[in-house]
């Protein structure tokens, strides 16, 4: 049978999975890939360190250069994170005459226009379907099987750190340290959860996704986004109790010429696929003018679930379906035109609103008023009975340990910019104590 040699550029927990499946595996792949995909080089930075899959002799490198200089390998998967050295690594690789194959997301969202238009002038292709969602089938759905349709918008779960930690909060009552701690323990979440708890891994990938469904380009750090660090176990059981459960749901949406894109806590309707999105899951959910909705999920991450997108991908570029796709696509080619969206303040929608306040006449008024001047129309107030003790005693807010009480809001539909002025407003209240937290409603 042909042989095509291929090669890993790391081999941490992806590329121990993607080794994993080429050597125990290669009859599988050669029945997909008509060929044999052999396994010849993997470039690491200690070759001498004990690893968790046992490797040929003579497979491991620390050279970059032999692979580079070897004509024979064709593809490279690219698997390390993180913006360098993982972009001067491509450029090289792509200079030296290799297809790549990635899931470096980060990568992509912050260098992609760059890295795509030097692959189409060597001639060379990129391939990332393990970039978003893991082991979710998305990218060549989007890039193939629903390019008859207008893609309307996109809801997704793209973060399965954050899933997880709002699921343990929500089922178990943990408190969001505790669920962090424990996302740590289990492998989910880095040492430094950061950029999977504020939503900025959700605002790349979902910037992807907006670019290769919609055909417009947007930098990620131009999305609106708010995280999941400032939430409380009260606000997913005051949630549940509403017939809704929180999720940190990516948004791209089209409405009527206008793009709408942002990433929040999203209280969302219980009995709807999103909602019932549990552990360390994604879930993208997409809707196309012919085709109607159609929904995605599995393991967003891992180390098995993301090799299976990574070798989908190779066996996909040494049969040429992947240089056929990115010559087609032209993505983030400079004929892309750029998107500025939606003002994220005229963004309509449902509100979730939760303060802690005084236990005194005429503190309901004030809030009413507030939201009346801003044009914010409720919909429901549920004043809870469990009576705690106000502890911010800074100048502004002297309370001589008053009772205080938790009010939840649901608005009618407003505009993201009219609640935000009434939160600061709420914020400047002698009544109100620790921040309104506000999150959108999905039905």
């Amino acid at each position: 049978m042909e042989k095509t040699k291929v090669a890993l550029v790391g081999m941490g927990t992806v590329g121990s999975g993607v080794a994993k499946l080429l050597l125990d595996y290669g009859d599988r792949t050669a029945r997909h890939a008509g060929r044999t995909l052999w396994l010849e080089k993997v470039l690491v930075r200690n070759p001498e360190r004990v690893r968790a899959v046992e490797l040929p002799d003579g497979v491991l490198t620390s050279s970059l250069e032999e692979i580079t200089e070897n004509s024979e390998i064709k593809v490279v998967a690219q698997l390390i994170g993180g913006l360098e050295p993982a972009r001067t690594i491509m450029l090289q690789l792509l200079e030296s005459g290799k297809d790549v194959v990635t899931a470096n997301k980060a990568l992509l969202a912050e260098h992609g226009p760059e890295l795509f238009d030097r692959a189409r002038e060597l001639g060379r292709s990129i391939a990332f379907e393990a970039a978003v969602g893991g082991g979710i089938p998305i990218i060549t759905p989007l890039s193939q099987c629903l390019t008859a349709n207008r893609i309307e918008s996109i809801h997704a779960i793209l973060n399965g750190t954050s899933n997880f930690i709002l699921d343990q909060m929500d089922t178990r009552g943990s408190s969001y340290d505790s669920a962090v701690q424990r996302a740590q323990e289990l492998g989910y979440a880095e040492a430094d959860p950061t950029m999977d708890v504020d939503g900025s891994d959700a605002a790349q990938k979902l910037a992807i996704l907006a670019h290769i469904g919609m055909g417009l380009k947007i930098h990620w750090s131009e999305i609106p986004c708010r995280g999941i660090d400032s939430l409380d176990p009260s606000d997913l059981q005051y949630a549940r109790r509403l017939g809704y459960r929180v999720k940190l749901l990516a948004t791209a949406q089209m409405v009527e010429d206008d793009l709408e894109l942002h990433v929040a806590p999203t209280l969302v309707k219980m009995g709807t696929p999103l909602s019932e999105v549990h552990g360390a899951y994604n879930a993208i959910r997409v809707v196309g003018d012919a085709v109607g909705k159609v929904f995605f999920h599995g393991m967003g991450a891992g180390q098995m679930p993301t090799a299976s997108a990574v070798v989908a991908d190779l066996i996909d570029t040494a049969v040429g379906r992947a240089a056929i796709t990115f010559r087609t696509l032209k993505l983030w080619s400079e004929n892309t035109p750029r998107v500025t969206p939606r003002q994220y303040d005229q963004v309509p929608g449902r509100y979730y609103l939760r303060m802690r306040v005084l236990d005194e006449p005429g503190v309901m008024a004030k809030l009413t008023d507030v939201l009346g001047r801003q044009g914010v129309s409720i919909a429901s107030i549920i004043q809870h009975e469990e009576e705690t003790t106000a502890t911010d005693t800074s100048p502004a807010k002297d309370t001589n340990s008053q009772a205080i009480v938790p009010i939840v809001i649901m608005t009618h539909e407003t505009k993201e910019g009219a609640l935000r002025k009434a939160v600061e407003e709420f914020d400047q209240l002698e009544c109100v104590f620790g921040g309104c937290i506000r999150m959108p409603v999905r039905e």
